[in-house]
């Protein structure tokens, strides 16, 4: 009787999770804390709320100085800084929640499984990014409500946003190095404030530069935060600087590219020495 050869039965492989898939995946995890703590959100917007009524109403007459010239009013003025602000911020503190999830383990066991080392990275940053559009959005919705009228429209919109989401890749971006580095909260805090609020008052955010003394001006022209309120402000006005735009919008981008590899370099030796 001849034997019959069995074939052992194909092995069919499926392929593993994606770097996308992980990023939707973290970035829903994250999403799911933010809306377990809608006091956060509320916390984070309402100091820009305050100082966007409070300076709309309290340096309305500011633009009549000699030399401010914008052509708008004060609270249109502010809006694209107060915009930026609140990304600023919130972006700065972001790597809190990497401090948080090595406080309690999480981060070892997520090195421990397959889940995707890239995707742990960018998912801080797509996290960040929405909650910042949304917040933006809410503030836009405010200062209209308070009277003021941007005659950028929807693309002028689109282009703000932009901006908000570029900034925002930055400071995230350096926010969770210095997370990873330090693995420190005090220090971390220390770090953001640190940094922030100097950016914050070398811009035009609050007060039109031209009035600032000429030290000022040239800190200003290497400033970040003032490159995105640049492109936050030109992207609302009427008439447009395309070239100051674009040009301030780029070096954002490039600047989000370089703080994107430090983080990334921040998450290797992480990885190395935990």
């Amino acid at each position: 009787m001849t034997a019959i050869a069995t074939v052992p039965p194909r092995t069919v492989r499926r392929p593993g999770p994606t770097f996308l898939t992980h990023t939707l995946l973290l970035t829903g995890r994250q999403l799911r804390w933010a809306m377990r703590m809608p006091a956060f959100l509320v916390m984070n917007l309402v100091q820009p709320v305050i100082w966007l009524l409070l300076f709309g109403q309290l340096f309305k007459s500011v633009i009549e100085i000699p030399g401010f010239g914008v052509g708008q009013s004060y609270l249109e003025f502010l809006t694209p800084g107060v915009v930026m602000m609140l990304a600023l911020f919130g972006s700065a503190w972001s790597g809190t929640v990497y401090i948080q999830d090595m406080d309690r383990g999480v981060m070892d066991r997520f090195l421990t499984s397959p889940t995707n080392r890239g995707a742990m990275i960018v998912s801080t940053l797509v996290y960040q990014s929405i909650l910042a559009v949304v917040q933006s959005l809410i503030v836009v919705g405010i200062a209209f409500w308070a009277g003021a009228r941007f005659d950028g429209g929807l693309g002028g919109m689109l282009l703000l946003l932009l901006g908000v989401v570029l900034l925002t890749a930055v400071f995230c971006s350096f926010s969770n190095a210095v997370a990873l580095l330090a693995r420190d909260q005090t220090a971390l805090i220390g770090i953001s404030q640190l940094i922030t609020l100097p950016l914050m008052f070398l811009s035009s955010a609050i007060m039109n530069t031209r009035l600032s003394p000429e030290w000022v001006r040239n800190a200003a022209a290497y400033n970040p935060f003032e490159w995105a309120v640049i492109v936050g402000r030109e992207a609302l006005s009427a008439t447009p600087d395309w070239a100051s735009l674009w040009g301030h919008a780029g070096l954002l981008a490039a600047l989000a590219v370089v703080m994107a590899a430090l983080a990334t370099n921040a998450f290797r030796i992480y990885q190395r020495s935990a």
